[in-house]
């Protein structure tokens, strides 16, 4: 590695139940780059992209065994605060999912639960939170409307401002233009672009060509276990693994 990973997982184990979804996963996540996580349905990515910020703690019947650390610590450790580890890494849905409030109040929730009341602190938060997610000048005029009253498109980028209102170091996005038309993945993908410089990027996506077109790491997942993790270019030009090369071509997924 050039750098030291911003968030790394060894012997990474995860179970529902019985049933075991992770297998011995160990990957070192490059700071300010995105990676994106591929593999055909139900092969463990969405469920290793929710044990980066410990969404996965809400699913019962769930254990969870190896380590995960961001920025060196584990954050599993019991004295973890997943309040702080959820502002430091947020994270954005499948399904865009703004609150039933005003676009304003959507932005201004997070800061707002961490402590903010000022109302030009808030404005100033609000503003660059929309301005980040490429969406100040479609909504400027009526951040009091509600954000339901918006596009999928444009409530998908609310809710990524909504996630960067916290000032997080990472943000996870779990399919986050699956449900969008052509135009809006392609904004969100722009968007993507952008934000790496200041944001490290983690991606679940099923569109092998968006992979190629954001993301500067790949990981491919199978069956729970991570079969081969590259350089994007690298990995979809000269994969290493045959299962990963039968993947991207096409034979199966």
């Amino acid at each position: 590695m050039d750098q030291t990973p911003i968030i790394a997982t060894r012997g990474l184990d995860l179970w529902y139940g019985a049933s075991q979804a992770l297998h011995s996963v160990d990957m070192d996540i490059p700071e300010k780059k995105v990676t994106a996580l591929i593999g055909p349905s139900g092969c463990g990515k969405s469920t290793f992209l929710k044990t980066l910020d410990r969404m996965n703690d809400l699913v019962p019947g769930i254990k969870i065994t190896g380590s995960v650390t961001y920025r060196g610590q584990e954050i599993y450790d019991p004295q973890v605060d997943v309040t702080w580890l959820r502002k430091q890494v947020g994270m954005v849905f499948q399904k865009p999912n703004p609150f039933p409030m005003s676009i304003y109040d959507n932005i201004a929730y997070g800061p707002r639960t961490h402590g903010v009341r000022g109302k030009a602190e808030l404005d100033d938060i609000v503003e660059k939170s929309l301005r980040g997610a490429a969406i100040w000048d479609e909504v400027k005029d009526r951040l009091k409307k509600s954000a339901l009253s918006l596009s999928g498109g444009q409530q998908q980028r609310v809710c990524i401002a909504r996630a960067l209102a916290v000032e997080p170091d990472v943000l996870l996005m779990d399919e986050a233009t699956s449900a969008l038309d052509p135009i809006s993945t392609s904004k969100i993908e722009d968007l993507i672009s952008d934000l790496k410089e200041k944001y490290t990027i983690i991606i679940v996506t099923h569109n092998m060509q968006q992979a190629t077109r954001v993301s500067d790491k790949c990981a491919f997942f199978l069956l729970g276990e991570l079969i081969e993790f590259a350089d994007t270019t690298q990995l979809f030009s000269v994969p290493k693994d045959k299962r990963t090369e039968d993947y991207i071509t096409g034979r199966f997924g």
